[in-house]
């Protein structure tokens, strides 16, 4: 299991436990890109255009922003078969 497989399998299994610097990794890794930061909002955009706001908290990703992501991710992989 590579470790791109690896920190997705642990964003998977437990979002409310992913650092934020893990979560930007994971957002890279799945081709999203850092469009601007606004304050503590940082704007990434998925290669299909989808548009996610993050913020780091206190070091940790909020689990619902992962689970957004988790959720948009699904989308675009069913989409692109």
């Amino acid at each position: 299991m590579t470790q791109k497989e690896k920190l997705l399998l642990r964003a998977i299994n437990n979002p409310n436990d992913l650092s934020f610097e893990d979560f930007k990794t994971l957002l890279k890794q799945s081709g999203w890109i850092l469009d601007h930061q606004t304050g503590s909002h940082q704007i990434w955009y998925s290669s299909k255009g989808c548009r996610l706001s993050v913020q780091n908290n206190k070091g940790k990703a909020k689990s619902y922003q992962v689970k957004q992501f988790l959720q948009q991710r699904e989308r675009e992989m069913k989409h692109a078969q």
